[in-house]
């Protein structure tokens, strides 16, 4: 049976992607921000999962305006990306896991989760830059395949926190269901606080943010209180991509286990923040 084996919270800014390319991972600017991604990267290593399901959401390359599902997931062989106009060269495309892909699907459609289905998919710097993060040198992404799961949360009305979730437990069980032997991984991105334009461009809440980091392994329904109007006040009109956090969490179940935290400002006018949880066996 497949495993979820961890989770892992992580900001996926544009600028990231630029650093990792021009090697500046050591320059003061970007230091304290890599400096959190080492036990993240020594926990990759020591576990090399086989299958990584990547919560993001697209920035206008595959999904626009015009249309714009609340859940779409990949069900493609492999997955490319292009020049967004960020200055990002794209990356090598990266390989997903159809099979497991429609297992997930059927399951989350059956426990009555409509999504979009994708079998073929561009992927943005949302999906790039965790790859990126995550395994930072080519070499060591030949090993994993990649399950995009891409949430709206660009266009209003955006799903729920409380949706959001649901739909973390209900991949979980989905998980636990595929019979093939598999370790799988996790990941929430996107966020932390933050707004981009408008009169509060540049605007980021610290303490509401390092609450959040402080309730997502025992008490994720914290966010739950607030609307996401309300989370667009508190934490700026991007920053309630955290809601992609809580699929990651929900994801997860109850016993889990925080291995590591940081929380840098700003990267790029943005709160950046990564949390790593493992799954208790």
């Amino acid at each position: 049976m497949a495993r979820l084996i961890g989770g892992i919270g992580s900001s996926h800014i544009p600028a990231i992607g630029n650093a990792i390319e021009k090697n500046a991972q050591s320059e003061p600017y970007w230091k304290p921000f890599f400096d959190g991604y080492k036990p993240v990267w020594k926990w990759l290593e020591k576990k090399k999962p086989d299958v990584a399901i990547l919560v993001y959401n697209d920035h206008g390359l595959n999904f626009f305006l015009d249309k714009m599902p609340t859940f779409a997931m990949g069900a493609a062989p492999e997955y490319q990306n292009a020049d967004e106009g960020w200055g990002l060269k794209p990356i090598d495309p990266i390989p997903g896991h159809p099979k497991m892909s429609w297992h997930l699907i059927d399951a989350l459609v059956e426990d009555e989760f409509d999504l979009t289905i994708c079998q073929e998919m561009l992927v943005d710097h949302g999906f790039t830059v965790p790859v990126s993060l995550m395994w930072p040198e080519p070499e060591l992404r030949k090993h994993i395949k990649v399950i995009p799961l891409c949430v709206n949360v660009v266009q209003s009305p955006f799903p729920t926190a409380r949706r959001c979730l649901k739909l973390g437990k209900a991949i979980g069980r989905a998980v636990a269901s595929y019979e093939e032997n598999l370790d799988v991984v996790i990941l929430g991105t996107g966020g932390l606080s933050h707004q981009l334009d408008g009169a509060r461009a540049g605007f980021i809440n610290r303490d509401f943010d390092l609450e959040f980091l402080d309730k997502l392994k025992d008490e994720p329904e914290w966010l739950l209180q607030y609307s996401n109007y309300e989370l667009a006040e508190l934490t700026g009109t991007q920053g309630v991509e955290m809601i992609m956090w809580l699929i990651m969490r929900g994801a997860l179940g109850k016993n889990v286990t925080e291995i590591s935290r940081n929380y840098h400002i700003p990267i790029s006018n943005t709160a950046a923040g990564v949390i790593l949880f493992e799954k208790d066996a």
